[in-house]
């Protein structure tokens, strides 16, 4: 659907479906925090709160690697090579898994290490290394998952993926009132149903797949492990997978230089507006995989021109969004703060960091929709190296000088964010009129 026709109309219908998956999985991190806080005691939300905080960065990591399936099986499909669609997703089903085992003995093995590291409070290490042992257990799922979903965006196709996460959250939502609710289970609790809807909906998936069109046979010699195709899997999703789990590290960064400026509600602030504005980014995100998806196909079908036309048109399409989205928060910053918390002085802090933060969501537009175009076009190097610098040579110094800084507010901290992006947008610029993204990686050079 994304080879010939229309281009819009394909690119929001493969948009939305993503857009109401990842506030789904939103959802579904927030669910685990809320009930335990209801019915545990607070060492048991700490725990939960150390341990989410880790696993996320490993999801992202995975999340990031899936893209290397994306991008290769969307090239094949839009080259129209069936063959190598299949053997594609037979390695990388088959590298995934071996990925998911090691990752999950590695974790498993590294609880008590990753405790101390996080410098968890005494009274909540025990509980935050039960729940990081289960989560551990559980990587082999959620490593399934994400390749499932790659593999299924490389064909155009949004729409399952979201039925898949959106029966993981059911079941998480039931399995959290039951094992932390009603059993008293704490953050194992919390765990345990995490990788009960995690395994329930990657057995679900994988049913479907087999008895649905899908150009994969599930046949025993499929599931093999070939050179030349996990080598182009991992060059294309290992610079995502690392730029994920750096900017991951870098908000961190953030978070404890303002923690350091010693103001409770500054640093309760920062937390919350985060949470709002990565509610505003879901448009651009997944926009960002829609992109990523059509220029795939299209590059792979010898088509630059179209993948063109599809960041055009994404581009606009976000824009006109994030610019209402923008203008709502300045209007009334305090209203979404309020969604979060009660708390005045808080909420003070947090309107303050939003109206400078806030610009920040115009300019991730052009961020995200071309980062998933040269995702597309396989120039992953390229999108990690124009990350890395923009949030550690902009980003996080401006937010560290800025801090020191006499009477400082978050209103002047919120400019480091919109002063990056604007650096990587002027990067990215520079790169289209390069040319250098116009070949695909099957090895064919676009006319």
């Amino acid at each position: 659907r994304f080879l010939s026709g229309p281009i819009l109309p394909p690119l929001v219908k493969f948009a939305l479906p993503l857009m109401l998956s990842l506030l789904l999985q939103a959802l579904y991190g927030g669910v685990d925090l809320a009930v335990v806080g209801r019915f545990s005691p607070t060492e048991s939300v700490a725990a939960v709160a150390t341990g989410s905080q880790v696993m996320q960065a490993v999801t992202n990591f995975i999340i990031g690697l899936s893209t290397g399936g994306t991008v290769l099986v969307g090239q094949y499909l839009g080259a129209r090579r069936g063959e190598d669609v299949n053997r594609a997703i037979g390695t990388l089903f088959s590298l995934f898994a071996l990925i998911a085992v090691v990752l999950a003995a590695a974790f498993a093995l590294s609880t008590n290490a990753i405790v101390a590291l996080m410098q968890v409070p005494a009274a909540a290490a025990a509980p935050a290394r039960q729940y990081l042992f289960i989560c551990a257990c559980g990587l082999v799922f959620i490593t399934g998952y994400n390749m499932v979903s790659g593999v299924l965006r490389g064909l155009g196709d949004s729409k399952r993926p979201m039925y898949f996460v959106l029966v993981a959250c059911i079941i998480n939502i039931v399995g959290d009132l039951l094992l932390v609710g009603v059993f008293g289970l704490g953050a194992a609790g919390a765990a345990l149903a995490t990788v009960a809807a995690q395994g329930v909906s990657l057995a679900l998936a994988l049913a479907v797949l087999r008895r649905r069109d899908f150009p994969f046979d599930f046949k025993r010699r499929s599931f093999r492990i070939q050179g030349d195709k996990a080598a182009r899997i991992l060059r294309l999703g290992l610079p995502v997978a690392v730029q994920n789990v750096l900017v991951t590290l870098s908000f961190l960064i953030i978070t404890a230089i303002v923690n350091h400026m010693d103001v409770l509600a500054q640093s309760a602030a920062v937390g919350l507006v985060e949470r709002i504005t990565g509610f505003i980014m879901l448009f651009p995100i997944a926009f960002q995989s829609a992109i990523s998806a059509m220029t795939a196909q299209n590059m792979g079908a010898g088509r630059p021109d179209r993948a063109r036309q599809g960041l055009k048109y994404g581009i606009l399409f976000c824009l006109v969004a994030d610019i209402a989205m923008f203008v709502l928060v300045q209007l009334v910053p305090g209203l979404a703060m309020r969604l979060f918390t009660p708390d005045a002085e808080v909420i003070y802090h947090g309107v303050l960091y939003l109206r400078t933060y806030s610009i920040d969501c115009i300019l991730v537009t052009f961020v995200f929709t071309l980062n998933g175009f040269y995702s597309g076009c396989g120039r992953t190097g390229f999108t990690l190296f124009n990350s890395l610098a923009s949030t550690f040579l902009v980003r996080v110094p401006a937010v560290f000088f800025i801090s020191l800084l006499p009477g400082v507010t978050l209103l002047h901290i919120g400019v480091a964010a919109p002063a990056a992006s604007a650096v990587q947008v002027l990067l990215q610029l520079l790169y289209f009129r390069t040319g250098r993204w116009n070949h695909s990686v099957l090895g064919e050079a676009q006319t």
